[in-house]
Formats: C-alpha cells, structure tokens, sequence
C-alpha cells in the first residue's frame, strides 16, 4: 500500500488507544498528522487527557492533540460505562506536562488537510461530531479528502439501542450529515466488528509480559475484556482496531456499496443505519474479516512496539 497520510478523530477509549498503536507500528504506512478528540465515550476534557497521557506514555509528543466537539451536534452527551469511571480505566499512567495545541479544531483539521503532501485519509473512532462540522463549514477540504474510513452503524441490531450502535447514536445529525456528503466513505459496523476479536488467552499473554508498552497494553484490555467475561464470552471485540486494520490491508475484509440512510430519533432507532445496496454509492460498508489475521496482527503490532518503546 502506498503511505497514508490520516487524521484521527477519536475518543479514547480503550479500542481506540489500539487502532492508534497499531497505526503506529507501521510508519511506512501511516503518517499521522494529528489527532483530534470528540465527545463521546466519554466527556471531552477527560478523553482528552486520555489522549494525551498515551501519548506521553510511549513517547510520541511530537503528535499534536486538538480538542474537539464538547457536545453531539443536537443532543446531550452520553458516557458510556465501558470504558470505566475516566474513559480509559485499567491503567495509572505517570503525570506530564503534554497539552493539546491551542487551535481551535476546524481551523486545525482544515489545515492539516489542506497542507497535506497527499490527500488525506480520516480515520473516524468515535462519533462523527468533528468531521461533520469540518465538512459543513469548510467544504473547500472534500478535495483533499481520500477517503473517511469510520467504526459505525450496524446491518440489523444494535449496541446501545435494540437498532442501534453507539457512535451512530451518540450524533445521528452529525452521521447523516457525513454518510450524504458524497466524501469517499467507509463503514465498519458491528457485523464486520464480530469477526474483529483477540481470545482471553491473548489477553492473558499480555498480563505475563512486563515489557514497558506492554503492561499499558495488558491493563487496558483486561479491563475492556471485563464485560465479555461477565457475558461468559472467550473472545473479545476491538472496535476501533478494525478501522487501522482495513487500511493496512483491505482484501482482508468483505464489503458492498449501498446506500445509507440514518434514523435520527426514536426511542428504540436513534442512530439506526439503513444500508440499500446501490453498486454506485460512495458508501462501501463492511460485513465480514479474517478473524485470525485480525488477531495475529494486533498481536505482531503490539510486540513490534513493545521491542523499540521502552
């Protein structure tokens, strides 16, 4: 694959820490030009230090942080108990001094896209607050967008209502806004999310492995693994890895283009994705991955990082 230049809009999050390490583990894949953070797992201020006590942990402050979104585009916020009391629970990290820039985050995407060397690939880990408020008031940006590859929406069920999924639900304005804008559009949904799992016994492996990245790793998904165990479950989903894994190698997954519709209130189908395949759309969504190459490089990433960060 050629080298991609991405923004990541993010709301730290468990899942969304691997999807940005494992983009790190390939520089001569991704070139990450900043980070930009949106209410939704939790409250922005939080998931902000979230971010950026990552960043500081495996030393890479040279990627500057923005605050987003402090609220979806029409409704209240909504935390979400998965991720435990600050958003990213499973891990005491050491105090530092790292800020986000000063910016305000759609001057700050903007830019980054604009000053691209190459079109610019957004990678999409939370709700689509940010992106949507970026594309209505500076559209001169689509040009230089290759493509918004996002975690999203569901084909038939849903995560926090019976029909729908949360980062979908979360802002439902800000997805339609997204999903009929005519940018380039991928979709990973919950479907596609099932094939996208590491096993207990991986997680376990890293709770015995005291390398210096690793023990961050190992805290943070034996947390976000609590709830499958609760559930008796053997497998554990990672989200917003799927996103990072679709870029570095495509052919991994199945897809179709369709159309997509967003339900935008109802107490049962706020956020709930319709998707009408329509061979011409601009929205290609996923149905299925290779789970065991899912896994694999989730675990050769982390270990590559483990190596060369300490």
């Amino acid at each position: 694959m050629h080298k991609k230049y991405v923004l990541v809009d993010c709301d730290p999050g468990h899942d969304d820490v691997m999807a940005i390490l494992s983009a790190l583990a390939h520089p001569e894949s991704f070139e990450i030009l900043g980070i930009t953070t949106v209410c939704g797992n939790n409250l922005l201020p939080l998931i902000t230090q979230n971010m950026l006590n990552v960043l500081s942990y495996i030393h890479h402050e040279e990627i500057p942080v923005c605050m987003g979104a402090d609220k979806p585009l029409v409704f209240k916020p909504s935390p979400q108990p998965a991720h435990g009391y600050n958003g990213l629970e499973g891990f005491e990290f050491p105090q530092h001094h790292l800020k986000p820039v000063s910016s305000d985050y759609l001057s700050f995407m903007r830019d980054k896209i604009l000053s691209s060397p190459n079109k610019v690939t957004i990678m999409a880990l939370a709700p689509l607050t940010n992106i949507a408020s970026l594309l209505t008031h500076h559209p001169e940006v689509k040009d230089n967008i290759e493509e918004i590859v996002l975690m999203g929406g569901s084909w038939y069920r849903g995560n926090v209502l019976p029909h729908a999924e949360f980062n979908i639900y979360a802002d439902p304005h800000a997805a339609d806004i997204v999903f009929t804008s005519k940018v380039k559009t991928t979709i990973i949904p919950l479907e596609c999310c099932d094939d996208c799992t590491i096993d207990e016994e991986t997680v376990q492996m890293w709770n015995q492995d005291n390398r210096y990245l690793t023990k961050m790793v190992a805290g943070l998904m034996d947390f976000f693994a609590i709830y499958g165990r609760q559930h008796q479950r053997t497998r554990h989903t990672i989200f917003d890895l799927a996103v990072t894994l679709y870029l570095l190698q495509p052919d991994k997954f199945e897809g179709e283009y369709c159309d997509t519709k967003v339900v935008l209130s109802g107490q049962e189908t706020r956020g709930q994705t319709i998707f009408t395949q329509n061979i011409n759309s601009h929205v290609y969504v996923l149905k299925h991955a290779d789970t065991k190459w899912f896994e694999q490089q989730m675990i050769d990433d982390i270990n590559h990082l483990a190596n060369i960060i300490n």
